[in-house]
């Protein structure tokens, strides 16, 4: 039934083609630091548009909390008008209530990642990140490593990070806000204020809002928001985080048009 191969040629394959994917987005449009619910829902807004888009993820899995919702329970809740961007992403749904919709978290999770990827955003999971590449006061790019590396024993940890080059980089990387962080660990930005305690209500409105550019080079969505700003945390709710990551992706492609820079093909 299936046609004969060799292990060799099976490896070669792995290794060639991953090897391709990294030679080309070493330098890129904009890079995404997280692979949740924001994160992704800006890489596919920006790669609908052409973007030539990658997300780095240190997980080996893509979606954050939107895989399991909330205490362990896999399902999502989405206050309105969240459904609507279940509707674009063709995800069904259930009305709870008034004002309060459920959905399954692992079917939400696989259509967004889904359609991500079907946009032309690539992946890099298992990836950590190290550092920013900061040039003439601007992100232009970040410093990564393979994530089982802060695993290791301070004796064998010698194992130096590489560069990505890009032209934005958005921070997708809920209440650790890493990338903002190293702004603040080299005093390029005030101390973040961190986050609050959870209001949902207020929480999803105001993260909408803040969603934006904190530094040039760099742009905080999802619950980096909150962290950037002191903004209540929100809970297992996940309006917001799509919504955020939506108009964080606008506000990149926004960015890239208004400088007049060649968006890659």
């Amino acid at each position: 039934m299936f046609k004969a191969t060799t292990e060799s040629e099976i490896t070669n394959a792995i290794v060639s083609n991953f090897a391709e994917d990294m030679k080309q987005f070493a330098k890129t449009d904009v890079i995404i630091v997280g692979g949740g619910p924001s994160g992704l829902m800006a890489a596919r807004e920006l790669a609908n548009n052409g973007v030539k888009v990658l997300v780095v993820e240190r997980n080996n899995y893509l979606g954050g909390g939107f895989w399991i919702g909330g205490y362990l329970m896999n399902t999502v809740t989405i206050r309105p008008p969240g459904q609507e961007i279940l509707d674009e992403l063709g995800i069904p749904y259930n009305k709870f209530g008034e004002n309060l919709y459920t959905t399954s978290g692992p079917h939400a999770c696989s259509k967004l990642i889904a359609s991500a990827c079907d946009a032309g955003v690539k992946i890099l999971n298992m990836t950590s990140f190290d550092d920013v590449i900061f040039k003439d006061n601007k992100i232009k790019g970040v410093v990564v490593n393979w994530t089982p590396v802060s695993s290791l024993p301070r004796q064998i940890t010698c194992v130096d990070p590489i560069a990505l080059e890009s032209k934005l980089v958005i921070d997708a990387t809920r209440h650790d806000a890493v990338v903002v962080k190293k702004l603040e660990e080299r005093n390029v930005i005030d101390k973040l204020p961190g986050h609050g305690s959870m209001w949902v209500e207020k929480s999803e409105e105001l993260v909408v809002e803040k969603t934006g550019e904190i530094h040039p080079g760099l742009i905080a969505i999802g619950m980096a928001v909150s962290t950037s700003y002191g903004l209540p945390r929100m809970g297992p709710t996940f309006g917001a985080m799509l919504f955020s990551g939506k108009r964080g992706g606008s506000i990149a492609l926004k960015q890239l048009r208004e400088t007049e820079i060649t968006i890659s093909p």
